[in-house]
């Protein structure tokens, strides 16, 4: 069809035909309209004599659909459901579909709780989520693949066009086979674990291994351990410590979403053995409400909690955050500045 002809269809047309579609009858239709009969009867003779052909059989009473009318039925509820759309945010309504990259241990943990309280404060907004490592969200989020992402703050993000805001802080952890000596310690030090081959966070071949959280702890305490191997599946990490290949060091919250059976948990006691996850968007474009709504959802869930720790967890960063209109920027640099101690 040539799309210059479309201004000959009339909304009302449509609307009188799905109508009496529906209600079983022209005079139903009417009444569920509060239009006359004869002018719902025009509506739909007008349509049908603008597309050549009967939608309606009227032979019988109640009329009933020809089977023109049936293969134009759901044609037509989706033009009245999309114009819908088009009120709703005309009117207001938040709606759209939006791009959550995440990796997959926060992706586990956050994906559920945000889709869920999502359903009750913005029902027409979808969430769909894109898995990635924590390097590559990075670079999605500032080509546009993504419109926000769910990731540590290092490896760092090489790009000024980006901006984050921290969800929580989590301790890093010691994963030993069960039946080592250090499996039943209460908490062990980066100097016992760097004696040992240790299995870390991270990729070797991307390039950004010093950049991983495990690297810059065993730095900061002027340790060289020998890293046997680096990974960002915690599945493969616990795997390795099980089959005797060293003691990994990881975040916690990818050891409460994968299967710990045959190692043991152990916190560790240095200071700043942390991994700060935060929520990142572009710094510039176009303002979405649905980008904000699901920004704000995302900020205002609950902060994980780690089983395996006597330590009270730490409070959610922004549980007394002000209402915005809109994601409030803030630097890479500024969000470890500012970040909470929680």
């Amino acid at each position: 069809m040539d799309i210059r002809n479309l201004h000959h269809y009339r909304i009302d047309w449509i609307v009188s035909f799905v109508a009496v579609a529906h209600h079983g009858g022209f005079s139903a239709a009417a009444k569920a309209l509060y239009r006359s009969q004869p002018r719902v009867s025009s509506h739909v003779a007008e349509l049908e004599r603008l597309l050549g052909t009967r939608l309606l059989d009227r032979s019988v009473q109640p009329a009933v659909l020809t089977p023109e009318g049936r293969g134009l039925l759901p044609h037509a509820e989706e033009i009245l459901r999309r114009l819908g759309m088009l009120a709703d945010l005309a009117g207001g309504t938040v709606r759209g579909e939006v791009r959550l990259g995440a990796y997959p241990s926060a992706a586990s943990y956050l994906y559920p709780l945000a889709v869920r309280a999502l359903r009750t404060a913005h029902p027409h907004v979808r969430l769909v989520l894109r898995e990635g490592p924590s390097v590559d969200l990075g670079a999605d989020l500032v080509e546009g693949a993504v419109d926000l992402a769910v990731r540590p703050l290092h490896p760092l993000v090489n790009s000024d066009k980006v901006v984050s805001r921290v969800l929580w802080r989590e301790p890093l952890v010691a994963v030993f086979r069960e039946n080592h000596p250090l499996a039943r310690a209460a908490s062990v030090r980066l100097s016992q674990i760097a004696a040992l081959p240790v299995v870390s966070i991270g990729e070797s071949g991307e390039g950004h291994g010093r950049q991983y959280e495990t690297n810059l702890a065993f730095a900061t305490a002027g340790l060289n351990p020998t890293i046997v191997a680096q990974t960002n599946q915690p599945q493969t990490l616990i795997s390795l410590v099980r089959h005797g290949m060293g003691a990994g060091v990881t975040n916690s919250l990818a050891m409460t979403t994968a299967n710990t059976e045959g190692v043991a948990l152990v916190p560790i006691a240095d200071p700043d053995c942390e991994r700060v996850v935060a929520l990142w968007h572009r710094s510039a474009g176009v303002v979405s409400p649905a980008v904000t709504a699901v920004h704000r959802t995302i900020t205002a869930l609950p902060a994980p909690v780690w089983p395996w720790t006597e330590q009270e967890p730490h409070p959610h960063p922004h549980s007394h955050s002000h209402s915005h209109s809109q994601p409030q920027p803030q630097s890479q640099s500024q969000s470890r500045a500012d970040a909470p101690d929680g």
